[in-house]
């Protein structure tokens, strides 16, 4: 081999080297960032560890179970690009193209039920009566995931299903007897769809997720709300 082809397969080859260590480093960092600011799919890995049977309603394309290792889950979607996005993404066992305000099921058919950034999208009525067939539906646990208080969205990608027409409290919820908790960090940082509201948007992402260790226990104060209501046949 020439010199300067040895010279260019080495600066190559070194160069290589560098990109891979960082990638092996930057790797590590976001591993360590996850452990020290976990996201909402650790808390509900958490709530779902004894959940051998998953009903995951309104699943969307991007259902945060797909971070829980569960025996048997169903996913509910009315909106079609959605519920073939998730399918490719095997994120569920089954799936079921429906209306969740008119989908029925039969009592004690799964150990958990989820309702993950859907309440918002029914009217106060139809949020009230989709709470009371979930309890129904579940044998151990019901969890709710949805902003904190009345957040502003028009439908969104073609799908009208994304407008919100309701908001739900930290009260709320617990007259109903769910224990309630705080996510996305401190609710005045973000804004329209959850993004942060200042820039440089790095920077407060991380500061956000500083506010979270505290506004875990705090719900009032957070941007969404994290709500658990354990069965009393679980």
């Amino acid at each position: 081999m020439k010199k300067e082809h040895m010279f260019t397969y080495r600066a190559a080859r070194f160069i290589k080297d560098i990109e891979v260590k960082k990638g092996n480093e930057m790797h590590a960092i976001k591993r360590i960032y996850k452990i020290l600011f976990p996201g909402m799919e650790r808390y509900l890995k958490k709530e779902l560890q004894n959940c051998r049977t998953v009903l995951d309603l309104g699943c969307g394309d991007e259902s945060p179970i797909q971070g829980v290792s569960t025996l048997f889950s169903v996913g509910v979607e009315l909106f079609e690009p959605s519920l073939e996005e998730s399918k490719k993404k095997k994120i569920h066992s089954q799936y079921i193209k429906a209306d969740i305000r008119k989908i029925e099921f039969k009592k004690n058919s799964f150990d958990a039920v989820l309702a993950l950034d859907l309440i918002e999208h029914l009217s106060k009525e139809e949020g009230y009566e989709l709470i009371s067939k979930m309890e129904k539906w579940a044998k151990k646990k019901v969890i709710f995931f949805t902003p904190n208080g009345f957040l502003w969205q028009n439908g969104s990608d073609n799908n009208i299903w994304q407008t919100h027409k309701s908001g739900w409290n930290t009260e709320e919820f617990k007259k109903l007897g769910f224990k309630v908790y705080g996510v996305r960090g401190w609710r005045r940082l973000r804004g329209y769809k959850a993004e942060m509201k200042f820039k440089p948007k790095l920077i407060w992402i991380i500061i956000s997720d500083l506010t979270q260790k505290v506004i875990y226990r705090f719900p009032k104060y957070a941007f969404q709300l994290f709500c658990v209501k354990t069965l009393r046949n679980s």
